[in-house]
């Protein structure tokens, strides 16, 4: 019996041994394989800047691959096939749906951390790229997911479609929040801030903090415009009315420097989307159109050569456009038109998500409808011109603003004077997602002539089709949200454009 004892205990004695080897190699085997520059946990620094890159390079594709074509910005050199958007036709899904919908997934993670870490800052900045990024995807589609959106953890598999009512009044009272939230004592506890470097303060101020709460009210400025028809269902000019009224409280772009802007640094891996871009996919497919270089061309506009390449017509640099919504037959030149310059592919201020000169062009159509804005319809409507040229690295030259085409016309009627901001503000949306298709939908400006190889039945297009895999992922959710659009085409107007 004494010996049975004896043995157990040697071989309690060696399993011990053998758990005390096994525990200290493993934790070695865990230190060995920790990375040490890797966060141990989530923060909402660690995302906000990957997001904030991802998110502009999708809007800005969007404004060359789609706004750009749709808009009389640019067209194909060869169209043979009948369809294209420049003969408005637009494919369903032609958006940005999934690409914006997996971004709204680190917006909603960064406002959930912030809001367990008691990081105001980081939940107003999220609550501003909410709103950004739903304005569009309902000023897209029409109803879209929201409230149930980004819930699958919750078993929200099939989310119900929000009307774009209900989208609106809510992106609004987020603006709202996020303004009540900047808090510019501090900076931005975990960093990551790419677009205004809220990460530091300056001296006792977070000066990014203030731009960030200039954005969250300019932005609201811009939704509450684009709903004005439909004040009296909700109170559009009373919101005007109060951020114009209460600049303190509610502060507006004031300045260039106060531009939304991703300016991409030129490093890996923070390269803007064309910057590897073939030549034939950049310049040599697409031609800028008659209607977008003839006008800059009237008025020698000093955005004009950062745009567009000149040609050499009878040994003069040119600067020449291609018709748009042409017939399949006509095909034009490689070569012999103005296309994209190459210095765009590497331009900083390529990621404009709102600007300056917007706000401008905002605040010169309110006071041409009689709100107060403390400053005149032509001061605005020059600040917004003036502002746009600024943005894209150029100089205003001496006594352009007087020239004729450029110069407000104070005498003309109301909407002759509109017709002129709603132009300069065209030039100023130059690579702005989708806003100038949103705002000439919104006001029927500018005038884009039709062209003669667009048929007959195609109208000028008011949204984009649902994209068509929704049929088999949420089919109840897209027969619901095409029920209250009406009809799942690309003319059918939304609720704020009837």
């Amino acid at each position: 019996m004494k010996k049975y004892i004896q043995n157990n205990r040697i071989v309690l004695s060696m399993l011990c041994l053998i758990l005390l080897v096994f525990s200290a190699c493993t934790k070695e085997f865990e230190e060995l394989n920790t990375d040490p520059n890797r966060p141990k946990s989530v923060n909402p620094g660690v995302v906000l800047g990957q997001l904030q890159y991802r998110i502009v390079n999708n809007a800005v594709s969007a404004a060359r691959n789609f706004t750009h074509e749709l808009m009389q910005v640019d067209a194909p050199r060869a169209s043979t096939s009948g369809l294209g958007l420049h003969r408005y036709t637009v494919s369903p899904g032609s958006g940005v749906w999934s690409s914006f919908y997996q971004n709204i997934t680190d917006i909603e993670d960064i406002y959930a951390v912030s809001d367990r870490l008691k990081e105001n800052n980081y939940k107003a900045i999220a609550l501003v790229y909410k709103s950004w990024a739903y304005s569009i995807l309902t000023d897209l589609y029409g109803d879209v997911p929201y409230s149930q959106a980004i819930k699958a953890t919750d078993g929200k598999f099939k989310p119900a479609f929000d009307k774009q009512k209900d989208i609106y009044v809510q992106m609004l009272k987020d603006l709202e929040t996020a303004n009540g939230l900047f808090d510019d004592t501090k900076a931005l506890t975990y960093g990551g801030d790419m677009v205004y470097n809220s990460n530091v303060l300056t001296g006792t101020k977070n000066v990014g903090i203030q731009m960030w709460k200039k954005f969250s009210n300019s932005l609201r400025l811009r939704l509450l415009l684009r709903i004005i028809k439909r004040d009296g269902e909700i109170d559009v000019k009373t919101q005007i009315r109060n951020l114009l009224l209460e600049p303190l409280k509610y502060p507006t772009f004031t300045s260039n420097a106060d531009d939304a802007i991703f300016r991409y640094p030129g490093t890996y891996p923070f390269f803007n989307p064309f910057y590897n871009a073939r030549t034939l996919d950049w310049r040599d497919g697409t031609y800028y159109t008659e209607f977008f270089i003839n006008q800059l061309n009237a008025v020698q506009d000093p955005r004009l050569p950062i745009w567009a390449i000149p040609i050499s017509v009878a040994g003069v640099p040119t600067f020449r456009g291609i018709k748009s919504g042409y017939p399949t037959t006509l095909e034009y030149v490689v070569g012999q038109n103005s296309s994209y310059t190459d210095a765009l592919k590497t331009l900083p201020q390529l990621g404009v998500m709102m600007s300056w000169s917007e706000v401008e062009f905002i605040k010169a159509e309110l006071a041409l409808n009689g709100f107060t804005t403390g400053k005149t319809v032509k001061a605005h409507y020059d600040a917004g011109i003036s502002g746009s040229i600024v943005q894209w690295g150029a100089t205003v030259p001496a006594g352009f603003l007087a020239k004729k085409g450029i110069a407000l016309d104070e005498t003309a009627s109301k909407d002759a004077q509109f017709q002129q901001i709603m132009l300069q503000k065209y030039f100023a949306y130059f690579f702005v997602d989708y806003q100038s298709w949103f705002e000439k939908r919104r006001t029927g400006y500018p005038v884009l002539p039709r062209g003669t190889g667009i048929p007959t039945a195609n109208n000028f297009p008011s949204r984009v089709p649902y994209p068509t895999y929704l049929q088999s992922l949420n089919p109840e959710g897209l027969a619901a949200a095409v029920q209250s659009v009406g009809t799942d085409v690309s003319d059918t107007k939304l609720w704020w454009e009837k």
